[in-house]
């Protein structure tokens, strides 16, 4: 049993790379809740693919207990947020979670677009910020400029800002006591129905589905029977647990607390994130104000380049479900690529994580389509479709028009770039809506379609800048744009896997590009072969791959002109006939180098 006043709940919010999992990292080890010989960097990053790439994926839960300087006992819940833009559905999770947040800034890159993300809604989930300032031990560092920086672009009064070094553990202590000083404690009823948020699920193989939670009132232990207010489910719980980072079973969870059960549950379905679960002999109320659920922005197609493994691809991507609900796939079959699944993901890195994770922990090889965005058709007799792929493209007859997702993006540049950065936005049809300085950094914002972005804006952001702006989006509304289908034929026939929806004015280029590219990669047969690009009927681009030659004539040494030209003619007879029938197979090797290829 904790007294509530002794309890503190708190996220760490911070731009990519800022130090937020070495803080934690650092946090754990002066609770002394791992022994030093078990320590580890990243401690909280459990999945290779994090701790590979140095980024967090999902967001982690540790229990510390702390003794203050006034010699009382505290718990602390740390909550460890991931940084990306695609993975902000995590964030605001975990900060639903907590009543206060550290917001760590890097004391020698200043604040970046993500940091804003972050700060906003951790100020929406009405939270105490407690700023801190990390890497104040490298040269570069100026903690005064960024103190000044988080005043002038978030508003946020940073005179009582923490100095510290995450990777040396210089300020930690004054971090803790901050914590416990300027965080206040959860709220709650003991006796009131029990109220608990579901803050996430995930499955283990022997425990069946982990939910984590955050009780608001009332109290959990193990044999009650709960029911989960929106999936409608009832269970009894098995376990009641905390992380302190190893899961310890405790007898139960009382309010303010964030903790784990186990009730045998077999579906994550059931365990839908932000649901209210409640007692079911004595149920509450009203249930609690969940998440907006995560929308997939980006589609793409996954295929596996073996077709005897589409039935391992179907039971991967329910396995990892299980883990990641935020991604969404449906079964599609495509001409050239056979069958696949056709999923949904919440950006290109999320797109990325899952595509690693299914080559890694499951062995498969997969072939992805470009991602597409999803579009709005409005048919001519009223009704609107939403549009997944190109290839489900209407009839443009029965088509009014077509409208397209725009984002509002919030650039930081550092001012010597900022031609450069203007000049990619308006290369990709942006329009400029404000733009502000702070210190010598630039923060622009900008509308752009989705379209122009999903492919490579962010690698290409980050060439323009040497690596100096950082990015970060919403999805704003949908307009009315000038959008056609380009289908790629080969030999006349059109290969699906290759067509997309790209804006008018770009249709030519980027046909032209892809018949280019395509007559490197398709190898020649013994007849021509046109390779185009089409809008409709109309085609826009061609580039025709030149025939191999056999020397019929090899045999006919001397002798008279008119014999060799009596086979040179029976051989073109022959050409033309294969260029009627002949079936060109492009090879796998082809798709992925023409699917790279537009990303160029």
């Amino acid at each position: 049993m904790t007294a509530l006043d002794r309890i503190r709940n708190f996220a760490i919010i911070a731009h990519i790379d800022h130090g937020k999992s070495t803080l934690a990292d650092r946090l754990i080890q002066a609770c002394g809740a791992v022994e030093d010989r078990d320590m580890r960097e990243q401690m909280l990053d459990n999945m290779d693919i994090e701790r590979e790439r140095g980024i967090t994926i999902k967001a982690q839960t540790v229990r510390l207990d702390y003794k203050a300087k006034d010699g009382k006992d505290y718990v602390l819940n740390l909550m460890d947020t991931p940084g990306h833009v695609d993975f902000a559905y995590e964030v605001s999770r975990s900060l639903a979670a907590c009543e206060g947040s550290i917001l760590v800034v890097d004391a020698s890159q200043g604040v970046e677009a993500q940091t804003l993300a972050n700060v906003y809604q951790a100020i929406e989930a009405n939270h105490e910020i407690i700023p801190v300032l990390n890497k104040i031990d490298l040269p570069a560092a100026e903690p005064e400029r960024v103190k000044q920086q988080i005043e002038d672009v978030i508003g946020l009064d940073a005179s009582e800002a923490v100095n510290i070094s995450a990777k040396t553990g210089i300020g930690i202590a004054e971090v803790l006591e901050a914590l416990v000083k300027r965080l206040p404690p959860p709220k709650g009823e003991e006796n009131a129905p029990l109220k608990a948020l579901l803050v996430d699920s995930w499955y283990d193989p022997y425990l069946g589905v982990v939910v984590l939670l955050r009780i608001k009132d009332g109290r959990i232990r193990k044999g009650l029977k709960i029911r989960m207010m929106a999936a409608g489910a009832t269970h009894e719980v098995d376990r009641v647990g905390v992380f302190k980072p190893k899961n310890t079973e405790v007898a139960s969870l009382g309010p303010g607390e964030v903790g784990f059960i186990t009730a045998s549950i077999k579906s994550v379905a059931d365990c839908r994130v932000g649901d209210t679960i409640t007692e079911e002999k004595r149920l509450a109320a009203e249930p609690l104000p969940g998440f907006k659920p995560s929308l997939p922005v980006v589609f793409c197609g996954l295929f596996p380049v073996d077709a005897a493994e589409f039935e391992k691809l179907r039971e991967s991507l329910t396995r990892l479900h299980l883990n990641d609900a935020s991604f969404v796939y449906e079964p599609e079959s495509s001409a050239a690529l056979g069958f696949g699944f056709r999923c949904g993901f919440l950006g290109l890195l999320h797109l990325e994580i899952i595509q690693e994770r299914l080559e890694r922990e499951f062995n498969l090889d997969l072939i992805a389509t470009a991602p597409s965005v999803v579009y709005k058709v409005h048919l001519t007799d009223g009704t609107v479709m939403e549009l997944y792929n190109p290839v489900d493209m209407p009839d443009p007859v029965r088509i009014d028009h077509i409208e397209e997702p725009w984002i509002k993006a919030t650039i930081l540049v550092p001012d010597e770039y900022l031609g450069s950065v203007l000049k990619l936005c308006e290369d990709r049809r942006g329009v400029q809506e404000n733009l502000t300085y702070a210190g010598n950094r630039a923060m622009l914002i900008y509308k752009l379609p989705l379209n122009e972005v999903v492919f490579d804006f962010y690698d290409r952001l980050k060439s323009v800048s040497r690596g100096y702006a950082s990015f970060d989006y919403h999805i704003d509304e949908y307009q009315e744009g000038d959008v056609v289908k380009l289908s790629i034929l080969v030999n006349g026939d059109p290969v699906d896997a290759l067509s997309m929806m790209v804006h008018r004015a770009k249709a030519e280029s980027r046909g032209r590009a892809l018949c280019v590219k395509l007559k490197e990669l398709i190898p020649q047969q013994l007849f021509k072969i046109a390779v185009q690009a089409a809008i409709g009927g109309k085609i826009v681009a061609r580039e025709t791959i030149s025939a191999l030659r056999k020397d019929v004539t090899a045999k006919c040494y001397g002798g008279d002109i008119t014999r060799k030209k009596k086979l040179l003619e029976k051989q073109k007879e022959g050409k033309k006939r294969m260029r009627q029938f002949g079936q060109v197979d492009i090879p796998q090797s082809a798709f992925l180098a023409a699917l790279k290829a537009r990303e160029e």
